[in-house]
């Protein structure tokens, strides 16, 4: 599929960073309820927290009775996870009600988890409707593509993240890749699509919301203080991670996140978003706990 002209793309000669992700979500089955599956590269030596809560969603998916989707996830992230490594996961049923179906699943590696999360799934049903409206900013074709910016940058770091970024997000207040903020503000918005054409149904566009959304889910904490990821010595982690559908997503199209911190103590803080389509419906809701270190 050809870019659509404000759509970043990249070179036919470097690896396609998309086309990847969707080959680490793909699990092999490993015996009744059991899947194995790898990590995507990371610069910083750990398994990203946000591939792993994907994998686990694609597992429990796998269990369940044809035609129900992922409406929440709670996971917590118990251990790093080791990048060479394969991760097992592992099913328990919970329950398959008339309607609803719950899962556990434990991602191991070792012989101990990693994550573990429980998920609920749902057939598709009628029923009473209303939602927040989304907030009134500036469109995606108006501000700068963080790809874009990383692929300017003549430095080996910046470089990296432009041919493994398979997302690309344009900050409404600019970005924190860079530098800090120019106004601390507890709040952010931004969009965020695909670089590229996702195939699939919607439980993959589900799982790839969740695999996307960890990588900023933590930056309203950062902007509330003056930090960029950029800051030395500063350590942050995702600890637990929660996360409901309302609607159907689609990830090659433009999703607005409206973000906010609500408190941020003790060396942890805590992220919220709501996630508009492009033409305003709430389409998720997602709170991320997490340790930052400055």
């Amino acid at each position: 599929m050809a870019p659509s002209p404000d759509r970043p793309a990249y070179d036919d000669t470097e690896p396609d960073p998309l086309g990847e992700l969707l080959t680490y979500l793909d699990l092999r089955p490993d015996g009744q309820d059991t899947f194995l599956g790898r990590s995507v590269p990371q610069v910083h030596g750990r398994v990203y927290g946000g591939q792993v809560l994907g994998q686990s969603m694609v597992a429990a998916a796998a269990t369940v009775p044809p035609g129900r989707l992922a409406h929440s996830v709670h996971g917590y992230f118990l251990r790093p996870g080791d990048l060479e490594e394969p991760i097992t996961f592992t099913v328990e049923r919970l329950r398959d009600g008339r309607s609803f179906s719950a899962r556990r699943v434990h991602a191991l590696q070792f012989g101990k988890p990693i994550l573990s999360m429980i998920g609920s799934f749902q057939e598709v049903q009628e029923g009473i409707e209303h939602a927040e409206p989304a907030p009134r900013v500036p469109g995606p074709e108006d501000l700068t593509s963080a790809v874009e910016q990383f692929r300017a940058i003549d430095h080996p770091l910046a470089q990296h993240f432009y041919r493994t970024f398979a997302f690309d997000v344009r900050h409404v207040e600019g970005g924190l890749f860079l530098g800090p903020a120019e106004q601390p503000t507890p709040a952010q918005h931004l969009w965020m699509r695909a670089r590229g054409h996702v195939p699939g149904d919607q439980g993959r566009h589900r799982a790839i919301l969740a695999y996307a959304c960890d990588q900023v889910m933590l930056e309203p904490i950062l902007r509330a203080h003056g930090l960029s990821w950029r800051r030395r010595g500063m350590s942050v982690a995702s600890l637990d991670h929660a996360m409901w559908w309302h609607r159907d997503v689609d990830i090659n199209d433009w999703l607005l996140y409206a973000q906010d911190s609500p408190s941020a103590q003790g060396g942890r803080g805590l992220g919220t978003a709501k996630v508009y389509t492009r033409s305003g419906e709430l389409v998720a809701t997602i709170a991320q706990e997490g340790m930052v270190r400055a």
